[in-house]
């Protein structure tokens, strides 16, 4: 009879404590403790702790296990509550509307790519165009050489027409070589056979019902969703890609997206490397066979992939989802970690409870942070309205401004007929809004942005001593963020301007003199 009284207590103990120390943050999936999923608290915390002491900054991370979130935490200044640049993760999303595009018969992987575009179509087709087909698009079996991508989008005019007009040097199917181009002619097929946009055509299928919200993709000049880039999206929504995809297909019983395309989309299609000796191969995950639109990984695992480390890792062995946004300048680097550390801390059968490192998780948990600038130097705390105009650089940024009053540092840059007030604070991020775009690898191209602005942002400053004032300014729906550095001599200033997808390898010079 005692045993009977007691286990209510205990089960209402265990749902109290998971909700205080693993349901901090909103969330869609059931929550539980590691342990009884039988993961290792000690081992995600290491996992978080070697990730602090790494060359990565995360911004977000979420750990699913048979279903149940184990852990999530958000650096801040990002939030849960905020969107993420994806980068190459909209690729699988885009292989998603392909996949819902052949469920419902509009297309096939087999189809001809040229016979979607009848008036963008070159004068003369080619053996190989002909030949091109949908799975070759998926796969990045185009044959094209080198990459379109660092051409095509920068360029005016129809980025179906300049595709389709590239010679193919390779018999398609037969050479993989990455080509974001493909991914963006699959939205516009997409668009072709749907009659809608990406974006549009995934909202009943697949966004509606995961319960992802507040998505936006960029689009290209002729209004198609670029389709290899340019989603954002919470870091809970690509969980909930990679869970669906976990579960082949099915959400709360009902089959969103076919088995047999789920199989056919994340096994092996193509060799990235042939050739390449097997040790090699062992020691990569971008040697492990390309899918459709999505990359093998060893330990039988599958991932969507974005730049500087925007992952949907799928474990089937292990019933696992990990999600993760970050800025990496070694993406290998970066899955070596999740192998290291949370690869064993999974295993068959739930743990004994380990309350010191459970609360030691949640602590990390709690308290993780990207630390603001902060003053090592007094420095000024209040400074009156000061504007330097440079000499012409290659940011064509004419002008800086500077006023410090009551601790805010607002900044105002003047590039052309546009200016921009940024504000920050010293030992805090404070959060705002721009409209000036912030660093990114296709910030440059001919495409569509309205839907990003206004930007969110964070800002901090410190001064380093008493003529030196660093700020840092993250764009926080983005991976990247900005640093600018203003030496002040007299009537001179020197600002130096990095942007953090360089990693330090560039610098920016500015030079001005004071004019006010």
């Amino acid at each position: 009879m005692a045993y009977k009284r007691r286990l209510p207590i205990l089960c209402l103990l265990a749902i109290f404590f998971a909700i205080k120390v693993y349901g901090q943050k909103s969330t869609a999936f059931p929550i539980s403790i590691p342990e009884t999923e039988g993961v290792s608290s000690a081992g995600i915390d290491s996992f978080l702790t070697a990730g602090a002491h790494s060359i990565h900054e995360f911004h977000g991370f979420m750990f699913l296990r048979h279903g149940k979130v184990i852990a999530q935490g958000w650096w801040d200044p990002y939030k849960p509550t905020l969107k993420h640049m994806l980068y190459s993760t909209s690729k699988s999303f885009t292989s998603t509307a392909i996949g819902f595009a052949v469920s419902e018969k509009r297309l096939t992987v087999s189809d001809k790519v040229i016979s979607f575009f009848p008036n963008s179509l070159p004068d003369s087709i080619s053996p190989y165009l002909a030949q091109l087909t949908v799975k070759d698009l998926l796969t990045m079996g185009v044959g094209q050489t080198p990459d379109p991508t660092t051409s095509i989008p920068f360029k005016p005019g129809s980025w179906v027409k300049a595709f389709l007009a590239l010679h193919i040097t390779n018999k398609p199917g037969t050479t993989f070589l990455y080509n974001t181009m493909a991914t963006y002619m699959l939205s516009a097929i997409v668009q072709k056979v749907t009659g809608q946009k990406e974006i549009d055509y995934l909202k009943p299928r697949l966004f509606d019902p995961l319960g992802i919200k507040g998505m936006d993709w960029e689009e290209s000049a002729e209004g198609v969703n670029t389709g290899g880039w340019g989603l954002r999206l919470k870091t809970e929504d690509i969980a909930k890609l990679g869970q669906l995809y976990l579960q082949k297909g099915m959400r709360n019983g009902k089959q969103l997206l076919p088995k047999e395309w789920v199989e056919e989309a994340t096994t092996f299609k193509i060799d990235q490397a042939p050739g390449v000796a097997q040790s090699k191969k062992d020691s990569s995950d971008w040697m492990q066979g390309y899918c459709y639109q999505f990359w093998r990984c060893r330990h039988n695992a599958f991932r969507a992939d974005g730049a500087f480390g925007q992952y949907i890792i799928v474990l089937p062995d292990q019933d696992a989802v990990i999600a993760i946004n970050s800025e990496s300048p070694n993406m290998q680097d970066e899955l070596n970690l999740v192998w290291k550390y949370l690869l064993p801390a999974m295993q068959p059968q739930s743990l004994p409870s380990n309350n010191a490192a459970e609360t030691a998780l949640e602590q990390h948990l709690a308290a993780l942070s990207l630390p603001p600038l902060s003053n090592t130097d007094k420095g000024v705390t209040n400074l009156k309205d000061q504007t330097f105009s440079l000499q012409p650089n290659g940011l064509k940024i004419k002008s800086i401004s500077v006023n410090i009053r009551n601790g805010v540092c607002h900044i105002t840059l003047k590039k052309d007929s546009a200016a921009y007030t940024l504000n920050f604070e010293t030992g805090e991020w404070l959060i705002g809004q721009t409209a000036m775009p912030g660093p990114g690898l296709l910030t440059s191209a001919n495409e569509n942005f309205s839907m990003l602005t206004p930007y969110k942002i964070a800002g901090s400053y410190g001064w380093l001593d008493s003529q030196t004032l660093k700020l840092k300014l993250r764009y926080i729906e983005s991976v990247h963020s900005e640093t600018i550095t203003c030496k002040f001599a007299g009537n001179k200033l020197i600002a130096t301007i990095e942007y953090s997808e360089d990693f330090g390898k560039k610098k920016t010079i500015l030079n001005g003199d004071l004019t006010q």
